[in-house]
C-alpha cells in the first residue's frame, strides 16, 4: 500500500488589504505580526468599569442626600437647644455653707 500526501488546504488570504500573505513582501508579513490586535476582554472591562462608575455616581448622590439631611437635623438641634436656654429659668445656686 502506497502512501500518498493528503491535500492540504490552501492558505488563507483574507486579509484586511486583500492581497494574499504570499505576495507581501518579508518585512511587511513581519510588520503584519506587530500589528495591533484586538484585546477579547477590553469590552467586558469596559462595561465593568462603566458600571463601576455609575454605581459610584449613584452612592455619591445619595452621601449628598444624606448629608444634607443631616445638616438640617442638626440644625434645628441647634435651633431646639438654643431655645431651651433662653426660655428655662436660672437653676437657683446650691450653696453648702
Amino acid at each position: 500500500m502506497t502512501t500518498s500526501p493528503s491535500p492540504q488546504a490552501p492558505p488563507s488570504s483574507s486579509r484586511s488589504n486583500g492581497a494574499s500573505g504570499s505576495s507581501l513582501p518579508q518585512w511587511r508579513l513581519w510588520l503584519s505580526m506587530l500589528n495591533w490586535r484586538r484585546d477579547p476582554g477590553y469590552e467586558q472591562r469596559k462595561m465593568q468599569h462603566e458600571q463601576r462608575m455609575k454605581q459610584l455616581r449613584n452612592e455619591t448622590e445619595q452621601l449628598r442626600q444624606e448629608n444634607r439631611r443631616l445638616a438640617e437635623l442638626e440644625s434645628r438641634m441647634d435651633a431646639l437647644l438654643r431655645n431651651a436656654d433662653s426660655c428655662s429659668p436660672t437653676p437657683p445656686a446650691t450653696g453648702s455653707n
